[in-house]
Parts: C-alpha cells; structure tokens; sequence
C-alpha cells in the first residue's frame, strides 16, 4: 500500500499541529504539546510549508483559522483518537475476549488437556479451542500458522521455534499376566530387546521418544503390533507375548485390570520430557500469552504419577 503524501511528511509534526489548531496560539500550544516556544514556533513553520497554507493568522482579537486549517481540525478530531487507539497497550480481558485457539499434540495430551480446556473455558467463555490430530508436518503447520500451540514429547531440539519444559514422565511396560516377565521387578534391556512389542506410532510407525533412544544405543526393538493411539494399545496385550511401553501417567486414570501386570522399563529409557511449542511471531501476543499461562498453571497442578 503506496502512501505518496504521508510519505513526504515528518509525523512528528501531527501533535504540534493539533495542539496549534485548538490552541490557536504558539505559546499555549508549546504548553500543552510539551514544546519550547521557539520549537513550537518552527514546528508552525513547517506545518506551513508542508500544507502550503498559512493555517493561524494573526487579527486584531487574536490568531484566527484559515478555511484550511478549519478543514484540517475537523479531520484530526475523528482521526487522532484512532491513533491514540491505535498505539495505546493493548490489554487482554478473558472473560470478554472471544478468541480461537489451535491446539495439537498426540493422544498423550489427555493428561494435560482437558483440564486446560476447563480452565480456558472457565475464565473465557466466549473463547473456542480446534483441538488439532498430530502428523509428521505438525512443526510446519506452526511455521504457517495453521496451529498456535502443540503439545509434544522432547526426543530432539527444536530450534525454530519457542518450547517450554512442562513436565516429565517415566516409562512402564505394560504385559499379559501371563507373560514370562510379568512378575519381574523390572527388565533388563537385553530381555526387552529380545521380546517382540506393541509401538504406538507418532510419527510414522516410530515411537520417537523410545526409539531415538534405542538409535543412540545402536540397536532397535522388534514390532509385533503398531497402532495410532495409546488407549488402542494398553489393551492389546492381554493373552500375548507382546510388550507395550508407554508413559505411566496415561495409567493413572486406566481401571485395574488383573490380566495385566506393570513393570518398570529398563533403566536405558530415559524419562519422558514433556513440552509446549510455538512460533516466535506469537511471544507478544496477549491472548497466546494467557493460554500459555493457563497451560503452565494447569501443569503445575498435576500430581506426581502413582505408578
């Protein structure tokens, strides 16, 4: 958009001049625009110059408007109170705003979620949320903007865009009762290794949390079973020799089930680091910035996982 006027003209001269054409009066002016006399009486100058039009002239009774001038104070009064809108601080009032929030993350978010969407809902109730299904381009659609805030597991760096450590979980292996480590205390990684398992795939057929771990170990674990979702696997073991690994926080909630047994993955698997991630555009926008905060709240009230 070519503003060939504006362009020509220091902006620095529009508070002088509304305060000449209310005034009507260089030193009074100079007052209340916070100005010497002389540097007012410049500013009057240049005004001059720059509209091609004289704008106060003196009389007998005092300065009086020309037919211009007159003009241009009728324009500054609807347009200067816009400006002032315009730059003032912006301020945020949830219980008023009705803003649209896009949100992704696997079906782990189910620890975290729904008491975000309670909370957001509670204090912003004219607020919505798109609660967004994750895929492998999820990173991309933050860099266009087709997602605000993702909730992930950390398995690696991501640098283009702003992430926050929110909490962390511990892995378990979820077993058959009848498997033949099902009593163990817990599992060596050679057994684990040796045992064929249950992968909830979130990017691709990959558990990336778990196998990037296994890549930096040089070895890898055998499939039996892929599926999209956790709540799909837990119970996909009962009567087999199949293995699930999963965080232990999504078995808070889950019934006893006595035809399972719960071990601790082997002490290789690091825990899991849970994060939130946005663009950078978005650090100073006040609306993110409160869904961020509701998120961080929330996170610190969850308890520690039983399991």
């Amino acid at each position: 958009m070519r503003m060939a006027h504006i362009e020509r003209v220091d902006l620095n001269l529009l508070a002088p001049l509304a305060a000449l054409l209310e005034e009507r009066h260089v030193s009074r002016a100079a007052e209340v625009a916070g100005m010497s006399q002389p540097a007012m009486s410049r500013a009057l100058q240049r005004l001059r110059d720059t509209l091609g039009d004289e704008l106060l002239v003196r009389t007998p009774s005092g300065y009086r408007l020309t037919p211009r001038a007159e003009r241009v104070q009728r324009q500054l009064r609807a347009v200067v109170p816009r400006l002032e809108s315009l730059f003032a601080p912006e301020e945020f009032d949830p219980a008023t705003a009705a803003e649209s929030f896009r949100v992704a993350g696997t079906d782990y978010s189910r620890v975290l979620a729904p008491a975000v969407f309670q909370r957001v809902f509670r204090e912003s109730p004219r607020s919505t949320l798109h609660f967004r299904t994750w895929h492998d381009a999820i990173h991309d659609d933050l860099d266009r903007g087709i997602v605000d805030l993702m909730f992930y597991a950390r398995s690696e760096q991501v640098t283009a865009l702003r992430t926050e450590h929110l909490f962390d979980d511990r892995f378990v292996c979820v077993l058959s009762a009848d498997h033949p480590l099902a009593e163990r205390p817990g599992i060596a990684l050679d057994e684990y290794l040796d045992a064929t398992h249950v992968i909830v795939g979130t990017i691709g057929e990959r558990q990336t949390a778990i196998e990037r771990r296994l890549d930096d170990l040089g070895t890898r674990r055998r499939a039996g079973l892929t599926v999209p979702y956790h709540s799909l696997a837990a119970r996909s073991v009962l009567g087999t020799r199949l293995i699930l690994t999963m965080p232990s926080r999504l078995l808070t909630e889950e019934r006893p089930d006595p035809g399972i047994r719960i071990v601790p993955a082997p002490e290789e698997i690091r825990p899991l680091h849970y994060e939130m991630a946005w663009h950078p555009r978005l650090d100073g926008d006040l609306g993110q910035r409160w869904l961020r905060d509701s998120v961080r709240a929330v996170a610190a009230e969850l308890p520690e996982p039983a399991l």
